[in-house]
C-alpha cells in the first residue's frame, strides 16, 4: 500500500454539471471518522462500570436503535477529539466552499450525530438513527431518495453502504475495503473520489501491542541467571516460555489500557499517535486481538505450573485494576507499576523453581517506584507547559511536581543503599560468585544512571518512558554494559 496514493479524484470528465451538484452525503463511521461511534461510547461506559455490559446486553436486544440511544444518553463521549479522515474532511470542506450542500447520514444516534456535525463548519444537515430505526443500508438509502429526490452523492466505506450507493447519483470511496470497492465500482456509477486507508501492516500492529516495551520483560531470566541455572537448557526454555507468556499478557492488557484511555490518549501530546487513539486500529480488531493474547498468555504460564499461572493471573488483575482505577491515584499509581516489574521478576523465579531472594524484590520496589515517579513528573511537566494544572486521566495537579521529584530522588537512593547492604551481607558469603569485589561496580553503576535519569527528568529532557528512554540512550547502554560485564568477572574469575 505504500506505493499507493492515499487519495484518488476521478476524472470530472466522467461526472456531469448536474451530478457534481447534487448534495454530498457522508456516512460517520470509518468514513468521515476514523472510528465508529458505537463502539467508542460502548467501551467509555464500559470503562466508567464494567457491570454495564449486562445493560448493554439488554438494550442489544431491544435493537441497535435502542442501544446506540440508551449509550447516547448515558455517556458524555468527546465528539470534538474523535479521529478524523482529514483527506474525506478537506474535500468535503472544498465542496461546500464551492456551493454544494454537504451533509451527515449515519447509523449513529442522531445526538451524537448532531454534535459531531456541530464540529465542522461544512455541515448543512445531520440525519441519524432516531432511537427507533437504525438508520443502516437499505433503511438509510430510503430515507435519502425521499430526502433527496433529484439525487446526491454518497461518500462511504462499508458493504451496507452498498445499497445506498445502488440509489445514488455518484460514488465516493472513503477508505472501503477491496471487495466493497470491486462492487460499488460494479454498480455502473461515477466515483467521485476514493480515499484509501492506510493499512496497519506488521509494523502498525507492533506498534500497538507495544512490542518495544517486551524488553521490561527480560526481568524474568534475571532469576534464572542469579541462580546459575543459565546453562541449564530445561531451565532456559522455561524462562523463554514465561517470557512469551508475559510478553502476551502484558500486549494484552496494554491493548485494553489504551482501550479504555482513548479520550486521554488523543488529547495526549505523543499517545494521541497510538494505533487505537488515531483510528489506525479500529476497535473492532483491538478487542479480540487483546482477547487473543490474554488468552495466549494465560495458556503459556499454565504450562509452567500453578505457580507461574497464578502470577500472571495476578499480573493480569493488577493490570485491568491499574487501567480501571489506580491509574488516577496518585502515589499509588507508581507504587502499583513498581509491583508490575516486580512481579515479572516473580514470574521468573516460579518459572525455574528458584529460590526467591528477599533483596531482589524490595530492590525491585524501589528501583522501579523511583522511574515510575519519573515517568509521572515528566507528564506533570509537559501539562503544566500545556497550559493544563492538571494531568489528564491522572491523579497529579502541577502544583505536585516538587513532591513527585522528592520521592523519586528519595526511592532511587533507597533502591542503591539495598543494594550496598545486599552486597556487604549476602555476596561474601555466597560461593555463587567467585570475586565479589567485582559487585561494587554495581552500586556506582546505579547511581550514575539513576541520577542521570532524574538530572534529565528536571531538565525536561526525559521522554515519558524512562525504561523506553534508557533501551535507546548510549550512556545509559554503556553503564548497562558496564554492570553486565562486573557480573561475568565476578561471577567467573
Amino acid at each position: 500500500m505504500g506505493a499507493l496514493p492515499r487519495v484518488r479524484v476521478e476524472d470530472r470528465s466522467q461526472i456531469s454539471g448536474s451530478e457534481a451538484a447534487v448534495p454530498l452525503v457522508l456516512d460517520v463511521d470509518d468514513a468521515l471518522l476514523r472510528t465508529d461511534m458505537l463502539h467508542e461510547t460502548a467501551i467509555a461506559c464500559l470503562k466508567a462500570n464494567p457491570l454495564r455490559i449486562f445493560n448493554l446486553v439488554g438494550w442489544l436486544f431491544q435493537g441497535k436503535a435502542v442501544l446506540k440511544r440508551k449509550l447516547s444518553e448515558s455517556v458524555p463521549l468527546d465528539v470534538e477529539n474523535l479521529p478524523l479522515n482529514e483527506d474525506l474532511v478537506a474535500y468535503a470542506r472544498d465542496a461546500h466552499a464551492n456551493g454544494r450542500k454537504v451533509g451527515l447520514a449515519t447509523a449513529a444516534d442522531e445526538l451524537l450525530a448532531k454534535r459531531l456535525g456541530r464540529r465542522f463548519d461544512f455541515v448543512d444537515f445531520v440525519i441519524a438513527s432516531d432511537g427507533i430505526s437504525n438508520l443502516k443500508g437499505v433503511n438509510k438509502a430510503a430515507v435519502l431518495v425521499e430526502r433527496f429526490p433529484d439525487g446526491f452523492a454518497y461518500a462511504g466505506d462499508s458493504r451496507s453502504d452498498l445499497d445506498v450507493w445502488a440509489v445514488s447519483q455518484s460514488i465516493v470511496l472513503a477508505g472501503a475495503s477491496y471487495d466493497t470497492t470491486r462492487k460499488a465500482r460494479a454498480l455502473g456509477k461515477p466515483v467521485e473520489a476514493e480515499f484509501i486507508r492506510p493499512r496497519l501492516g506488521v509494523r502498525g500492529w507492533l506498534r500497538a501491542v507495544r512490542a518495544h516495551q517486551w524488553a521490561k520483560n527480560a526481568l524474568v531470566f534475571v532469576p534464572l541467571v542469579l541462580s546459575g541455572l543459565a546453562t541449564d537448557p530445561l531451565a532456559l526454555a522455561q524462562a523463554l516460555v514465561a517470557f512469551a507468556a508475559i510478553s502476551m499478557m502484558a500486549s494484552g492488557t496494554y491493548l485494553l489500557n489504551d482501550l479504555f484511555d482513548l479520550r486521554d490518549d488523543r488529547i495526549h501530546w505523543t499517545k494521541r499517535n497510538r494505533p487505537l487513539a488515531s483510528g489506525a486500529l479500529r476497535i473492532k480488531h483491538g478487542v479480540p486481538a487483546a482477547a487473543v493474547l490474554i488468552g495466549g498468555g494465560l495458556v503459556a504460564a499454565a504450562s509452567l505450573g500453578l505457580a507461574t499461572f497464578g502470577l500472571v493471573a495476578a499480573y493480569m488483575v493488577t493490570t485491568l485494576a491499574y487501567s480501571f482505577y489506580l491509574k488516577r491515584q496518585p502515589i499509588v499509581d507508581a507504587f502499583t507499576l513498581a509491583a508490575l516489574f516486580t512481579l515479572r521478576l516473580g514470574i521468573g523465579i516460579a518459572a525455574v523453581s528458584a529460590v526467591p531472594s528477599p533483596w531482589l524484590l524490595v530492590f525491585s520496589m524501589f528501583l522501579f517506584t523511583s522511574l515510575s515517579f519519573a515517568k509521572r513528573q515528566t507528564e506533570i511537566q509537559k501539562s503544566v507547559a500545556n497550559g493544563r494544572s492538571s494531568v489528564s486521566g491522572r491523579g497529579y495537579l502541577g502544583s505536585d511536581a516538587g513532591m513527585v521529584v522528592a520521592m523519586g530522588v528519595s526511592t532511587a537512593m533507597a533502591a542503591i543503599t539495598i543494594m550496598v547492604l545486599y552486597i556487604m551481607n549476602d555476596v561474601y558469603n555466597a560461593e555463587f560468585y567467585r570475586q565479589p569485589l567485582f559487585l561494587w561496580v554495581f552500586p556506582a553503576a546505579l547511581f550514575m544512571w539513576v541520577s542521570r535519569i532524574w538530572l534529565l527528568c528536571h531538565r525536561e529532557q526525559l521522554n515519558d518512558d524512562p525504561v523506553a528512554f534508557a533501551i535507546r540512550d548510549p550512556i545509559s547502554l554503556g553503564l548497562g554494559g558496564l554492570m553486565a560485564g562486573a557480573f561475568v568477572l565476578g561471577w567467573t574469575l
